[in-house]
């Protein structure tokens, strides 16, 4: 269905969130080293619950090796600094995700190698950050599975 890629993660419960998250939609989870724990983790296992078993989850060296071993799938790369919202793109399956790490977000010039119809923001209030990088993935997961008429789901 998607791919969400998590680029450099560093807080392992996020990371475990959307594991559960990628469980319960029917997309895969590929994380870009370096990362900030250890996917043992005892934080990630308890984040994740018991649903790693349900989901694909491979590492990768760098992100083009990753985008090389999905077959170089559409890329969405999501960051605050984008200024079209995630609601007005429109998903199809295999459709990849992109978030950059929780402390930084994806460097500029990964999204500098992006059409700008593929460079998306959840919009928020004025004055702040960012939102959890979970929650985030959460928002958009469910939007581009709702475009497709959420195959697969009850």
């Amino acid at each position: 269905m998607f791919s969400i890629i998590l680029y450099e993660p560093e807080i392992p419960p996020n990371t475990g969130n959307i594991i559960r998250l990628c469980a319960n939609t029917g997309t895969d989870l590929h994380l870009v080293e370096p990362l900030g724990f250890d996917l043992d983790e005892k934080r990630l296992r308890r984040a994740g619950l018991d649903y790693r078993e349900f989901v694909t989850v491979r590492t990768h060296k760098c992100l083009d090796a990753c985008l090389e071993a999905l077959g170089q799938p559409r890329l969405f790369a999501l960051s605050t600094r984008n200024s079209m919202r995630y609601d007005e793109a429109h998903y199809e399956e295999g459709d990849a995700l992109l978030f950059g790490p929780e402390t930084r977000g994806l460097p500029q010039a990964v999204l500098d190698q992006l059409p700008s119809g593929q460079r998306l923001r959840v919009p928020m209030q004025e004055g702040n950050r960012s939102l959890n990088l979970s929650n985030s993935a959460a928002v958009v997961v469910f939007e581009a599975w709702r475009q497709l008429g959420f195959p697969g789901g009850r």
